[in-house]
């Protein structure tokens, strides 16, 4: 499968990039955010891919951070939302912008998205609601400020592989944060992922 492409700003339009990797054109499609990254012809751009097979079509979908690439997937796993859909929440929404709209449970600003309907942004929200709290900053309760210290973890990202394994295991996003973020400073950030939930789980449990 195609990640990532590296190579010219060729052509883009109002929802695709041409990237030209070696004299090789890629067709990918992108939402209004990154193509708005990505620049201008002739400009070096790095684009994360998502390769998509139908039954008479085959697609790239480019993002300008594997974050964004993250979304689409956990977007693209909610019923009725296909591609189109997802990117046209991309478009309208910040990656953080998504990430706190998910987290507090606010289906208006989902629902901003060309596209798509209250019903559907309140699905999307219920849905996603427990990942984007476990992988952004942790709000101690309704209303309070986030708990000092923790980081937001791209999704994506090996720490939220691991806040996402160690929530597997019974634990609370908050519990999981912190002792992955407590892993992360003891072995690095380069640490596999393997050594960060046994750590995490260490931390967790003692």
């Amino acid at each position: 499968m195609i990640a990532k492409l590296t190579g010219l700003l060729d052509d883009f339009g109002p929802d695709w990039a041409i990237i030209d990797v070696n004299g090789v054109g890629y067709l990918v499609h992108c939402s209004a955010k990154t193509l708005e990254r990505l620049g201008v012809r002739g400009d070096r751009v790095v684009v994360h891919t998502e390769l998509q097979v139908s039954e008479n079509d085959q697609r790239l979908i480019g993002f300008t951070s594997a974050g964004e690439r993250g979304w689409f997937r956990l977007l693209t796993a909610v019923q009725g939302v296909g591609s189109k859909v997802a990117l046209a929440i991309l478009s309208a929404l910040s990656v953080e912008d998504l990430q706190r709209a998910c987290a507090s449970g606010d289906a208006a600003m989902v629902a901003r998205a060309q596209g798509v309907g209250p019903k559907l942004a309140s699905r999307i929200v219920n849905e996603l609601k427990d990942k984007a709290g476990g992988l952004g900053p942790i709000s101690a309760g309704a209303g309070s400020p986030p708990i000092e210290g923790l980081a937001a973890a791209p999704v994506g990202s090996t720490s939220a592989d691991a806040i996402s394994a160690l929530q597997n295991l019974g634990f609370k996003p908050a519990t999981a944060s912190m002792a992955v973020a407590a892993a992360v400073k003891e072995l690095g950030d380069d640490a596999p992922l393997n050594d960060l939930v046994r750590v995490a789980l260490k931390r967790a449990t003692g």
